[in-house]
């Protein structure tokens, strides 16, 4: 890495961004759509009128890169973000509010803990690069709002963290609260982040993701009899409700990035409105065997559970052909099929 002036100069100049109204309305669609292979209409954000008080645009984010003498790490799939009225609309997705416990995944520089903290948040930040983790943490020491693990989220038990800080704040309520998850988080864990926050309905009530818009699509279309439909489909609409809400384009990264990103928001349900298997282990473990073999009949890739015949008779009872194949079968079925099939 080299001097901070050379950074700089290496750097093309952003050209000072448009203005939209700062009350616009954005428009959400549904968590499913009705055609296979269809594409919501999305909506861009570009600016808007409301700034926190201290603003995160390129030049700052270079500045606090040049503070640790950093530049962006590709093998953490790093991508800061340079247009604080995204980082705003997350957090106004999220519902965030005073008051409420926030957990974010890699914030980076601190661009969206600074609008999250403005809101009246307190955070847990996992941040994985020790230099950001020192940077984020010195710039909102002041705060007294603002807890930083320098961890890998993936190898991290969130919920050992999460438990006591929720605690401490909902000690003075008589009802329980719930967290919440508001993170830009690297393109290149998402779906481990996904697969580690959605079974937790008992500590986060909703989670908000800006992800690369191609896997914000595929987890949320879920459209049966397409080769998009997967199990991670059947596991984001067994433990939430997802929704995808706003395309966010390449330009509003630093470096950018050759993929386009989109922000979804997950409610999570809580344990008692889970689709009722009697074991969860044994579902998936039983969704998963079925799409191993994609284009093969159940009756075939889950021999390992039961005879074909057995199968065969099952798929009738709840209503499927008895040649059905994986793709055809919604969650609901799969739920019925696994407890015919399934002796726990």
């Amino acid at each position: 890495m080299g001097s901070s002036s050379h950074l700089l100069q290496s750097l093309p100049q952003m050209p000072p961004p448009s203005t939209v109204p700062a009350n616009l309305p954005l428009p959400s669609l549904p968590s499913h759509f009705s055609s296979p292979g269809a594409r919501p209409r999305i909506s861009y954000v570009a600016c808007a009128g409301k700034r926190s008080s201290s603003t995160d645009d390129y030049h700052a984010t270079l500045r606090a890169l040049n503070s640790k003498g950093r530049s962006p790490r590709k093998s953490l799939g790093q991508h800061y973000m340079l247009n604080s009225t995204i980082n705003e609309e997350l957090a106004r997705v999220g519902n965030v509010e005073e008051g409420d416990l926030v957990l974010e995944i890699g914030p980076g520089t601190g661009s969206l803990t600074n609008v999250l903290i403005d809101a009246g948040a307190t955070i847990l930040a996992i941040e994985k690069d020790p230099h950001m983790a020192a940077l984020v943490r010195e710039r909102f020491s002041s705060t007294g709002r603002l807890k930083v693990l320098q961890e890998d989220f993936v190898r991290c038990h969130i919920r050992s963290h999460m438990l006591p800080l929720l605690e401490s704040v909902t000690s003075s309520n008589a009802k329980p609260r719930y967290a919440k998850v508001v993170s830009n988080i690297p393109f290149n864990i998402s779906k481990d982040v996904v697969k580690q926050l959605l079974p937790m309905g008992d500590v986060f009530s909703e989670v908000v993701l800006l992800l690369q818009e191609e896997t914000a699509l595929r987890l949320v279309e879920a459209s049966l009899r397409t080769s998009e439909y997967r199990p991670i489909n059947i596991f984001v609409n067994f433990y939430s409700e997802p929704e995808y809400k706003m395309k966010v384009t390449r330009s509003n990264f630093f470096p950018q990035p050759n993929v386009d990103a989109a922000v979804v928001t997950f409610k999570l349900k809580p344990t008692a409105d889970y689709p009722p298997v009697s074991c969860t282990r044994s579902f998936f473990s039983m969704v998963n065997s079925a799409f191993n073999g994609k284009r093969k009949m159940l009756r075939k890739s889950l021999q390992h559970i039961c005879a074909s015949p057995e199968i065969e008779k099952a798929l009738e009872n709840i209503g499927c052909a008895p040649t059905s194949r994986p793709e055809e079968l919604t969650l609901d079925d799969f739920v019925k099929l696994h407890n015919l099939l399934v002796k726990v």
